[in-house]
């Protein structure tokens, strides 16, 4: 087992590793920018390193500050969380070149499902469900074109390195390609310096439902159900859930199934998800692959009672899975809120300084989170504060316990998120769990129908 874990992160998910280490009796670095000198993750860690100013390319995306610092503090492996390097193929080398393990799946599965066209061919040969499209690279307007008449509009340029929806364009005619094509390319090369994109048809309405794995290192793969996570603005995720209102037993079957399956087939080790459209008639259909543990991991920990980050270590270090695919039990339901700070309204950033943080309790709450009474929240990173998850015996009730958890989450100073969780899961569509990828643009405009009414009433 390790002995020593170096985090390459901060924030909420720092925490949440730490604690898994002090379970595990494993010390841990905190690495921190000059932004980050007074966060919780380097108050609970057992030392901290300060690797640059606040940016994050001088900091949190510096590799050669990273490892500088792994090897200052002696530490046997990294941990990267999720975002910055969790899903860089070259990070994941040099840490291997360093002889320093690195907490997840091997570089040449992240180069592999991190490039989205490569993704999508390795699992069409493997027999996972892709949507209608191209399996390469498109070269040119014309090809482009070509393709979309094919499969026929509306059709979704994807970029072929991207993720968090930049580079992505969903296109009506062939007007809209020729404008979106390109400025596809341009984001995408602005935000991953490769401006490669892909075409695939476009499913008007589909639910985005992710599947869980594990693999370990002595060829054992597992699933551990689904989570819906259709609620997003701008493809971010806002509320995720666990069970998926729509999935039955035979297709949380199938979809595991055909997860593990693709899993087997590149040989992949530590935690991950599979990400599927769902689609009106409950086919499923292969999205893309995230090699890292998930933002929204704990509703999943909290329906199958475990702990995901644990796991990752433990199969880092080579040992083997401690339960097959039968000894995981499904029980209850769990959903989480992210808590950004952010304007409920506009979505526009609120860093600033949090006066007063009050955290709601009670059987069946948890709180992920690194802010406290004080902090000042830095404006050169992720707006996320906070994830409040809840977890009851049916779904109903667990949107009861949120609203009671909402209601005593307090956080003053900053505009939060609060608020709109709490408009979203009073919403009539989403109780009845009538959930789609567009469900926000639904649900604002319901919001702004009952605005004009009560302005006329008025």
């Amino acid at each position: 087992m390790f002995k020593k874990i170096l985090i390459a992160n901060r924030g909420e998910i720092a925490t949440r590793i730490i604690w898994a280490c002090r379970e595990l009796g494993i010390r841990t670095v905190a690495v921190h920018s000059e932004a980050d000198r007074d966060s919780l993750h380097v108050r609970f860690a057992d030392e901290s390193i300060c690797i640059g100013p606040a940016p994050s390319p001088k900091s949190y995306l510096n590799i050669p500050m990273v490892i500088s610092a792994a090897e200052i503090a002696n530490v046997d492996a990294i941990h990267p969380g999720y975002g910055f390097l969790a899903e860089n193929a070259y990070f994941a080398e040099v840490c291997e070149k360093c002889n320093i393990k690195f907490i997840g799946p091997s570089p040449e599965a992240i180069r592999l499902m991190g490039d989205k066209a490569q993704a999508r061919a390795a699992m069409k040969a493997a027999g996972v469900p892709i949507t209608p499209g191209f399996d390469g690279i498109i070269e040119n307007e014309d090809e482009a074109i070509g393709i979309a008449e094919e499969i026929g509009y509306p059709v979704i340029i994807k970029a072929s390195a991207g993720g968090g929806g930049r580079g992505m364009r969903i296109v009506r005619d062939r007007k809209e390609l020729m404008i979106a094509l390109p400025a596809a390319q341009h984001e995408a090369g602005m935000a991953f310096n490769n401006p490669a994109v892909y075409l695939e048809k476009y499913i008007e309405v589909a639910r985005h439902i992710e599947i869980q794995v594990l693999g370990d290192q002595h060829g054992n793969v597992v699933h551990l159900g689904e989570r819906e996570c259709s609620i997003q603005r701008r493809h971010q995720k806002l509320i995720e859930e666990s069970p998926s209102p729509a999935i039955t037993p035979d297709i949380r079957r199938r979809m595991g199934e055909t997860a593990v399956k693709a899993c087997r087939e590149i040989g992949y080790t530590s935690a991950g998800t599979m990400e599927f459209l769902l689609d009106e008639n409950r086919n499923f259909y292969f999205m893309e692959m995230n090699t890292r543990i998930q933002v929204e991991h704990p509703v999943t920990e909290m329906v199958t009672n475990t702990d995901l980050v644990r796991e990752q270590i433990l199969i880092a270090a080579g040992e083997r899975l401690e339960f097959d695919q039968d000894d995981i039990v499904f029980s209850g339901h769990a959903i989480e809120c992210r808590i950004n700070a952010e304007s409920p309204v506009t979505f526009t950033p609120s860093p600033g300084l949090i006066t007063a943080f009050n955290i709601p309790g009670g059987p069946g709450v948890r709180v992920d989170t690194a802010a406290y009474p004080g902090w000042f929240v830095p404006p050169h990173y992720d707006s996320l504060i906070a994830k409040l998850i809840v977890h009851h015996r049916t779904r109903e009730m667990a949107i009861a316990r949120m609203q009671r958890a909402l209601e005593a989450m307090i956080i003053e100073g900053i505009a939060t998120s609060v608020p709109l969780h709490q408009e979203i899961l009073a919403d009539e569509e989403f109780i009845r769990g009538n959930l789609a990828t567009h469900f926000m643009e639904g649900f604002l405009a319901r919001k702004s129908a009952r605005s004009s009414v009560q302005n006329i009433g008025v």
